[in-house]
Order: structure tokens, then C-alpha cells, then sequence
């Protein structure tokens, strides 16, 4: 008997990510982590990597990997260390697809060159298309990173923001909370975002729920009612 299933959106990762890692293979299951799970979907012309090997990709910066979202989403918030190329030329929004000549300008018409993709998640077409894109352009090393930003953020994954995305957070996002990470007296004495909160890095030790990061919780700086601020 199929059964459908509801899920809200505070139950998108934690779903996705069981069942990805419930897809390993049995004898796969003790040694396996979350952060070695993909979505190992069927019928994939191009490989799938897991969070794990994203990260050993950025450290080692031994692919280009590149973020298949639109500029504004990019510069909201992007993995630290991806790139974005300009939309292809006359595709409407809801077919959005990055413009593989553009990707191709960045490799110096290498197409050898190892090549990530990533989007917004498992439901997200861009990175899809343009993998395909990519292979009917002759590229032969593309991959994916199919979990995308939700459960990059997720595993503990920073992201990044762009100055762009910074004037639009501060224009449309209320819910928005900056933290500046200067010393006290510089941050009085200095320029500053307006409403920024003060906690200074310098005051951060390693550990959970101790020190400043404690106080801050405590005393509002960080919110903690609203952990999608």
C-alpha cells in the first residue's frame, strides 16, 4: 500500500537527511555518517558527493564548484569558496539555469576540469539542469552536491554573505540579526551596521553555552526563540 506523506518545513531536514543515510547499504550503515550520505538518486548522469567530501573539495580547492542559484540568492548566502556565473540568456525564472558559457569563460574552456554543482536541496532543479547543460557542452567531470544549502546549514555548515546581500538584508529583512565581533571600545568608538550587536570574538572561548556566548544568550544579543533568524 503506498502512503503519502506531509511534512512541514521544520521537518525538511531532518527527514531528508534520514533517509539519506537510511539509503546506505546495510553492511554500510555502522561505519557511515550523516555527513557521508547522499540522496543516491536513480538515473543520475552525473555523480552525487556527500557533505564530507564537499568539504574536503573546498579545503583542498581541488574542483570548481559553483553555486547554480541566481546572483541575489548567491549573495544572501553562498558556501564560502563557490563562485556564480550569470543566468543563461532568455530562460524564464521558473527554468533557471546558469550560463555554461559563462562557466566555461572560468576554466578557460577546460572541460576535463572538475566541476561541483549545488542549490537549494534535494527539490531543486538548477543544479540539475545545469549539470545536464554542462554534459551535452562536453564537460566529463561534474558532480553534484544535491543536499544543497538547507542541509549544508543543517550539518553545521557556515555560509557567506556578499556586500550585495548585505544591503538587501538590511532593506528587507527585519528579522535579521548582525553581530559585530570587535572589541567593545571599537565597536562604541567605530562605524557600525545599524541595531549590529556587540560580541567581541576576542571574549569567545571553545566550548558550548560558556562565557561571553552564554551572556549573550542570556541577555538577548543571540536570539533563541527563532533559530531560523
Amino acid at each position: 500500500m503506498k502512503r503519502k506523506i506531509i511534512l512541514s518545513k521544520g521537518l525538511y531536514c531532518f527527514v531528508i537527511l534520514t533517509l539519506a543515510a537510511c539509503a546506505w547499504p546495510a553492511n554500510a550503515q555502522s561505519s557511515a555518517s550523516v555527513h557521508q550520505a547522499t540522496l543516491m538518486e536513480s538515473d543520475q548522469k552525473t555523480k552525487e558527493i556527500s557533505t564530507e567530501e564537499l568539504r574536503t573539495i573546498l579545503a583542498e580547492k581541488s574542483a570548481a564548484v559553483f553555486d547554480a542559484r541566481p546572483f541575489k540568492e548567491y549573495a544572501i548566502s553562498h558556501i564560502p569558496g563557490a563562485v556564480n556565473v550569470a543566468a543563461k540568456p532568455g530562460v524564464p525564472m521558473s527554468f533557471y539555469v546558469s550560463d555554461v558559457t559563462e562557466i566555461g569563460r572560468m576554466l578557460k574552456g577546460d572541460k576535463a576540469a572538475p566541476i561541483v554543482l549545488y542549490c537549494n536541496g534535494p527539490f531543486c532543479g538548477k543544479s540539475r539542469r545545469l549539470a545536464s547543460e554542462l554534459l551535452e557542452a562536453g564537460y566529463t567531470n561534474v558532480r553534484r552536491y544535491q543536499l544543497g544549502i538547507p542541509v549544508w546549514r543543517a550539518l553545521g555548515g557556515v555560509t557567506q554573505i556578499e556586500i550585495a546581500g548585505i544591503r538587501q538584508v538590511i532593506k528587507n529583512d527585519r528579522t535579521a540579526v548582525f553581530i559585530d565581533t570587535r572589541d567593545a571600545a571599537e565597536f562604541k568608538a567605530g562605524r557600525k551596521i545599524p541595531s549590529a550587536k556587540n560580541l567581541p570574538r576576542s571574549l569567545v572561548k571553545e566550548g558550548k553555552d560558556i562565557g561571553e556566548v552564554k551572556a549573550a544568550k542570556n541577555d538577548g544579543r543571540l536570539p533563541m526563540e527563532d533559530h531560523n533568524t
